[in-house]
């Protein structure tokens, strides 16, 4: 990547597709497939929602990996002699090396790994989630949302579009230009599509329709993140989050909605970001705040209208071997 040109991030380059019909030669099948995330990284924590959100969790199996990579990348020192459980692997890079021998690529999550084979199916963070609340039906719960509907798909996609390339990626694009130049205008993109959704839900609970849609995902994992590491961390400093009255109830109404802030681990979140990115943070010290407790204080968006789940029901309690850190300060 050339920052001094401006941030541009990869796309997935491991792009087939699990589907219905098995048309990439993988088919969608309970206990086949094992998602890789980090609870760290805001692309895998859109995985981890729209997985709890439509009940997934007994058909595509969790890894998570430590936050802090070393030189070997995204690890699975959290687990029992530092193997996955399930791939029995060290590293991530192990199941992109079975995919691709001589993959000299990056290595990112998520990553969803075929079990058997263990070879890496897909890192295409875009589509994974997609996939899932659309190829993954026969699968979902009973009362799962429909996170994708077909009726509002080219306004989703618009919205999604939009907050991608100036809010997902500003951020970035902000936090690692090297040039004056470059920070400048991420930073301006980045506070004029702010206020902008800011406006919008200033009158609607959610960004597309009356229940949480996929574009809701998508923003609530960058905004979770905020005030944590992108106000200070990635210099996006005109205000916090919490100075923004509307996107900071919005914000708050979807984390106390079961399957957003139940994925969230902000300790995870602030090591990653503040001792992987060295250059940026060479001293790697870890700040103890901002206080997380307001993340459950009331919000009152409900006062807008709108049903979480339309006509379904929230998801369960996560299983007991993945509920995420408890808030807590520092």
């Amino acid at each position: 990547m050339n920052y001094s040109a401006g941030f541009t991030r990869s796309p997935g380059h491991f792009t087939d597709r699990i589907t219905a019909d098995g048309r990439d030669g993988w088919p969608v099948e309970a206990g086949r497939y094992r998602l890789v995330v980090s609870r760290a990284c805001p692309w895998a924590s859109r995985s981890l929602v729209v997985r709890r959100l439509l009940g997934l969790e007994d058909a595509l199996s969790l890894a998570v990996a430590d936050p802090v990579q070393d030189e070997g990348g995204w690890r699975f020192t959290l687990d029992p002699d530092g193997r996955d459980p399930v791939l029995g692997i060290r590293y991530l890079s192990e199941a992109y090396r079975a995919r691709e021998r001589d993959h000299a690529g990056g290595v990112s999550v998520p990553a969803v790994v075929d079990v058997p084979s263990g070879r890496l199916v897909t890192n295409d963070y875009h589509r994974i989630t997609l996939d899932l609340a659309t190829e993954w039906r026969a699968l979902h719960r009973d009362g799962a949302p429909d996170l994708y509907p077909e009726a509002l798909r080219d306004e989703i996609d618009e919205r999604m579009e939009s907050v991608y390339r100036d809010i997902n990626n500003g951020v970035y694009r902000a936090g690692f230009a090297e040039r004056q130049e470059s920070y400048d205008a991420a930073y301006g993109r980045l506070f004029a599509r702010l206020d902008q959704v800011s406006e919008h839900l200033s009158t609607r609970r959610y960004l597309v329709g009356d229940t949480i849609t996929e574009a809701d995902v998508r923003l609530f994992t960058t905004l979770v993140r905020f005030d944590a590491v992108y106000h200070g961390h990635f210099k996006c400093n005109r205000n916090k989050l919490t100075e923004d009255r509307v996107l900071w109830a919005y914000a708050r109404d979807l984390f106390q909605t079961p399957g957003f802030g139940d994925t969230v681990d902000f300790d995870h979140i602030k090591r990653h970001y503040y001792q992987v990115h060295e250059d940026i943070n060479p001293t790697r010290i870890v700040p103890r705040g901002p206080d997380p407790r307001g993340w459950l204080t009331p919000h009152h968006r409900e006062e807008l209208g709108g049903r979480p789940f339309g006509d379904g029901t929230p998801p369960p309690p996560p299983p007991a071997g993945e509920v995420a850190r408890p808030l807590q300060e520092g």
